[in-house]
């Protein structure tokens, strides 16, 4: 068994030693507190962040896909920010795709048993045909989760890059890896409580890998999202100022452009531009 009292998401956290006494505002306050300390942590692993970023554009401009993988908070988020990039940037569903230890069904209800299994996720990415061409990004802010482990290995067997996302500097996965990118929050306001700063800095890094790999891969143009999927009122209003702003037209023609461009926010730019 690993020493995970040695794992500085598992360390004690003094400053909040007596929080069970606080009043709602003080709670609230040192809270805000530790959370402040995250966005240095992410910034100190931004070089990694970037070189991940360029590997997983260039994985998606030779055909290859994202896989997200984790347990828990971990995996949730992974989840999550694979799920809304089909929307935003209007690309498929496999083309980042996330993972969960114990299947779709531990998104949604506690399977924490599942982290301890070498290849609970490796069954997934056999079946979902991961290869030579894909990236893995394996989420875990202890950095000791088996099932990551596992997944880890299996790629590398696979001959695809691997990325890891902890926040432990001693991460048994950063040995394991081709870019790890590790943020050092430090001990939670609940000691081990990962879903608190370990988790808003996981979020944080995997909007800037996902945002940075979409815009790398061509799906942004400018700062507009002119692939995303206008399906709904607000989206659909979205687009059309998009258009307008980016090409100085009207919203008329904005709308129909869009509609003979089937809804492709980019193409409907450029048939307005006469690109």
């Amino acid at each position: 068994m690993a020493n995970y009292a040695e794992l500085t998401t598992e360390s004690f956290n003094k400053k909040t030693e007596n929080i069970d006494k606080m009043s709602a505002i003080e709670i609230a306050r040192i809270i805000n507190e530790e959370d402040k300390k995250v966005a240095y942590a992410v910034e100190a692993a931004l070089p990694k962040i970037a070189e991940a970023i360029d590997i997983m554009a260039n994985s998606l401009k030779a055909g290859g896909h994202i896989y997200y993988c984790g347990a828990g908070t971990s995996g949730r988020l992974g989840v999550l920010d694979a799920s809304e990039c089909l929307p935003t940037y209007g690309v498929s569903e496999d083309t980042i795709v996330g993972l969960m230890a114990g299947g779709k069904e531990a998104t949604y209800s506690s399977r924490e048993y599942a982290e301890d299994d070498f290849d609970s996720i490796v069954s997934q990415m056999k079946a979902s045909h991961f290869g030579i061409r894909d990236v893995l990004v394996a989420i875990s802010a202890s950095g000791s989760a088996n099932c990551v482990k596992g997944a880890i290995k299996y790629a590398r067997e696979c001959g695809a890059y691997t990325v890891c996302v902890s926040c432990n500097p001693n991460s048994d996965l950063i040995e394991m890896v081709d870019i790890a990118i590790i943020a050092e929050v430090g001990p939670e306001v609940i000691n081990g409580s990962t879903r608190m700063k370990a988790g808003t800095a996981q979020k944080m890094i995997l909007n800037m890998l996902s945002t940075g790999a979409m815009i790398r891969f061509g799906r942004v143009r400018g700062n507009y999202m002119a692939y995303m999927v206008p399906n709904n009122a607000k989206l659909v209003d979205r687009a059309l100022r998009m258009i307008c702003q980016k090409t100085g037209c009207d919203r008329n023609t904005a709308a129909l452009e869009l509609a003979k461009a089937n809804n492709c926010i980019a193409d409907a730019m450029d048939a307005i531009e006469g690109k």
